[in-house]
This record gives structure tokens, sequence and C-alpha cells, in this order.
């Protein structure tokens, strides 16, 4: 097997994040020679919390340049790690920086690219890839006889490595500082209560369009559906999907709730979360919205519908109740 690079952009804190860890365990699962690079402001904390990862090579970009999220100098540091590696196949989390950055690196060294890696396995002795096609609807398994093969491995599919932290050797690589034309001020970020999309959570709590119709008194209750589910995230600190239908209400003059975007959509032209466990309210459990669902290891419906689509097969449990009712005693539970 040949040599494996795992890059890595050091978090605002001086560690590696979940992607990171989960993407070194991807590559650790083939069996070449691990290498890793480092890109932040100061790598040296980082290295130390892999030390005992096995990797024969421990490389870096260092400084203040690198520590924002930035295609030129992103791109900049990928680039001179890899060289610096010479590796063949080179292993990166998805996260928003490196899917941003990578491509363009790719075609700097005449490489190829994959993204949205959902497993590596070793096949006659060359490394393949998995991924899913349209929707997580068919499955391909990909290898490629270019070298540097760049793929990016999603959240979620590999277990995040853990092992004792060391004192690493670190090497300094040099790379070309680009002309920026872009300076970070400043972050601006929502409190954490107002965050509604929440990767690693435990549970995904999913709203449909019925949070929104009218319910048994004749009348529709928008404003206390958003209350109830904004208490409900809050207290359990889950993340928030919502069916195409509903987010698409918006744009149809119905009432709405006003925290839910498109960026909450799950479902076959929505996202494709992995948490643990998922929790439906106020949705029929359609084929399209249940496609959303597929790597869900544990999936609970509420719906007043008996017959709804999620009492099909496509859900643990379904509860036949009023949801609105459900989640103010679940409220009252967790307050």
């Amino acid at each position: 097997m040949e040599s494996i690079l795992v890059l890595a952009h050091v978090e605002a804190d001086g560690a590696l994040g979940k992607p990171a860890l989960e993407a070194l365990t991807a590559a650790k699962s083939l069996g070449g020679e691990l290498l890793v690079g480092l890109a932040g402001a100061a790598t040296q904390p980082a290295a130390d919390q892999i030390a005992s990862c096995g990797a024969a090579r421990i490389l870096a970009v260092s400084g203040e340049a690198f520590a924002e999220p930035r295609y030129a100098t992103d791109a900049a540091a990928a680039e001179a790690l890899c060289r610096a590696s010479g590796a063949g196949l080179v292993i990166a989390p998805s996260t928003a920086r490196w899917a941003r950055a990578l491509p363009g690196v790719a075609y700097r060294l005449g490489g190829r690219i994959d993204t949205h890696a959902t497993n590596l396995a070793e096949a006659g002795g060359a490394p393949a890839v998995t991924r899913w096609f349209y929707r997580q609807r068919m499955e391909a398994v990909l290898s490629r006889a270019q070298r540097p093969w760049m793929v990016l491995v999603d959240s979620g599919c590999f277990a995040v490595w853990s092992g004792a932290p060391g004192s690493a050797v670190v090497e300094a690589v040099a790379a070309e500082l680009p002309a920026c034309r872009t300076r970070v001020t400043g972050v601006r970020a929502p409190k954490a209560d107002e965050q509604t999309i929440r990767p690693d959570a435990a549970l995904l709590f999913v709203a449909g369009a019925g949070w929104t119709k009218k319910q048994s008194d004749g009348g529709s209750h928008a404003a206390d559906a958003a209350e109830l589910i904004l208490g409900f995230l809050r207290a359990s600190k889950a993340s928030l999907g919502g069916s195409k239908s509903l987010v698409d209400q918006s744009g149809e003059g119905e009432a709405v709730l006003p925290f839910m975007t498109h960026l909450n959509q799950v479902g076959q032209t929505g996202a494709t979360p992995r948490h643990p466990k998922g929790l439906s309210t106020c949705c029929h459990g359609e084929e399209p919205h249940v496609v959303g669902w597929r790597f869900v290891n544990e999936r609970r419906a509420v719906n007043l519908d008996p017959n709804c689509g999620w009492a099909r097969g496509k859900a643990d449990v379904v509860y036949v109740a009023d949801a609105f009712e459900v989640m103010r005693k679940v409220n009252a539970l967790l307050g």
C-alpha cells in the first residue's frame, strides 16, 4: 500500500476537531505508511494530540496567515504539504475549508479528487473509495490510477481516533504565501441557543408541515409550534431538520416557523444527517423525505395518522398522538 497523507487544519482552540480525527481513523484503516499534514497558526499542540497515532512523519505549515479559513492560504498550505510528503493518497475531512480549497490543489498537482467518501478499503493492494450518488440511492466503489488522489471523507462515517497525547516531532514546511485580497476582521456567530443545526447532536428533531396546518380546533397555531419546538431544542440540544413541504411554505404565503430555512431541509433534495437517533413530528414519512434519514440509527415518529408513511416499516416506533400535546409534556419533563 502506498503512503497516505492525512490533511487537517487546526481549530481555534489549537486542537484537531472531530472530522479530522475521523479522517485519521479512515487513513489508518488502509494500512499504508501514514503521514500527517497540519495547517494552522500553531500546530505543535495538535501534533502532540495525535503523537501516538503511528504516523511516520508529521508535517506542518504554521503561521498566523494560516489560522483563518481562506481559499488562497488554505490552498497554499495544502499544496506545500502534499509536495513535501510525496504521498500518492491524500485523505482530508470534508470540512468547509478543505471542500473549498482541495479541488484547486488537486488541479495544481495534476491529481484527482473525490468528495463525500463514506468508506475506504483495500482492494487488490490498492485503495478503493465508497461513496453515494443521487441522494444516497446508489452506492459506488471507485478506484483511480492518477496520483495524487485526494479524498474528502464525510463526517460521521468513521470512529473518532483516540490515543494518548505525547510529544511529537514536527517537520516545518514552508508555504509560499500568496497575495491575499481578503482580511478576516472577526467572527459573528449566533448564540448557542439560537443555533438550530448541530451536526454532532445525539438527536435529530424533524418538523413537518403539520405544525403550521389547521389543528383540531380549526385554527393554525404557528406561534405555539415555534415556542414548543425552540423550547425542546434548547432543553435537549437536539439538531433541527425540516421536511421540504415545511421549508417551502415561506414562498407560498402560508404561516411559517421563523427559524426554519432550507438549510434545515432533510431529504432527497436536502441534507443527509447521521445522528444516532431521530424524532419526526407532524410529517408523513414520504419516500423523498425518508431518504435523508438513511443513516439515522433509531427512528421514531409522532403523527395523528396511524397510516402515515412512517408506520409502513420506515420508523422503529410510531406514536399515534397530537405532536402539540406530546411536545408540551416532553418540555415539561425536560424543564
